[in-house]
């Protein structure tokens, strides 16, 4: 094997690592968020948790004087980030989540990779949907149905589901938006600057939006509120590092990389099966994981023969 294709091949591992990585810390956030929200209505408790997130890394991101330059010089596209990624994602997430079952939402959030994928399609010159690649993403998406619709009885019974599922489909939409306006501009920020910013903005977005609405109704607030914000505000700060990060490098594609999104339900069915003690394994969520796992090998086998 020449140099160059052992340097290719670890690139791709690296990669898929941490997407992995990243899909993993994004996983164990469920948990923690419905905890969170016996204490918090869930706007109020977004903002702060985003907040708290993008000012948690400002250690990270260098000097601070240099910080505050790149976000001025940088400010519009932080703008638009914090808008798509985290201010209409999380308000729509959160909302609509309130109308739909956790098999439903787990169902259309699992077709997330599809949107950034047609997403990527129309914006993105090198980032083109082939028959090949629809196929394999709708193969994974019916690993998500088989695991979903297991793990819990599936019904639509009124306009009330119909809406929460539209609003779950633009916080998706809105998500792989701002995928594309990272890999857009793959060299102006370094992940954790550009991270920070668009998490602090977003976040102060959702905040000032709760207010009006929500009032602040906050029940009294316990250790265990406490400890689930902080883990949230670290797994938030982690996976989004993490995943701006990979975008921002020249050779990864929107599609190619949202295909391991596929691996949040799986890895959350794995979690509570460990946690929860009335939850255990069964054929078809075996099943269904096995045709997820399937469907993200066999996709990136697929893209790599056509670099």
């Amino acid at each position: 094997m020449s140099n160059k294709n052992r340097m290719r091949k670890n690139t791709s591992f690296k990669i898929n690592i941490l997407a992995f990585t990243a899909c993993f810390l994004w996983s164990t956030g469920f948990a923690g968020v419905k905890i969170g929200l016996n204490y918090m209505p869930p706007l109020l408790f977004a903002g702060i948790r985003f907040m708290l997130a993008g000012l948690m890394l400002l250690p990270f991101c260098g000097n601070l004087k240099d910080y505050f330059k790149n976000v001025t010089k940088n400010l519009k596209q932080i703008i638009l980030l914090g808008f798509f990624q985290t201010f209409c994602l999380y308000s729509l997430f959160f909302v609509g989540m309130t109308y739909i079952s956790g098999a439903l939402g787990a169902i259309v959030v699992g077709s997330s990779p599809l949107i950034a994928a047609v997403t990527s399609h129309l914006l993105l010159k090198d980032d083109k949907l082939n028959l090949k690649k629809l196929f394999f993403i709708i193969f994974g998406i019916s690993g998500i149905v088989l695991i979903s619709i297991t793990r819990q009885p599936l019904s639509i019974s009124g306009t009330n589901e119909i809406f929460g599922i539209v609003l779950l489909l633009c916080a998706i939409a809105s998500s792989a938006i701002g995928n594309v306006i990272v890999s857009k501009n793959k060299t102006q920020l370094k992940s954790f600057v550009l991270t920070s910013s668009q998490m602090f903005s977003g976040g102060l977005m959702i905040f000032i939006l709760s207010i009006p609405i929500e009032k602040f109704e906050i029940t009294n607030l316990q250790f265990e509120f406490f400890a689930m914000l902080l883990w949230l505000c670290l797994v938030s700060a982690s996976g989004f590092a993490i995943w701006f990060y990979l975008l921002q490098i020249k050779s990864v594609k929107v599609s190619e990389l949202n295909i391991w999104k596929f691996m949040l339900p799986v890895l959350g069915a794995i979690i509570s099966w460990m946690i929860i003690p009335d939850e255990r394994p069964e054929l078809f969520i075996i099943i269904g994981m096995i045709i997820v796992g399937s469907s993200i090998l066999l996709f990136n086998i697929i893209s790599r023969k056509e670099k």
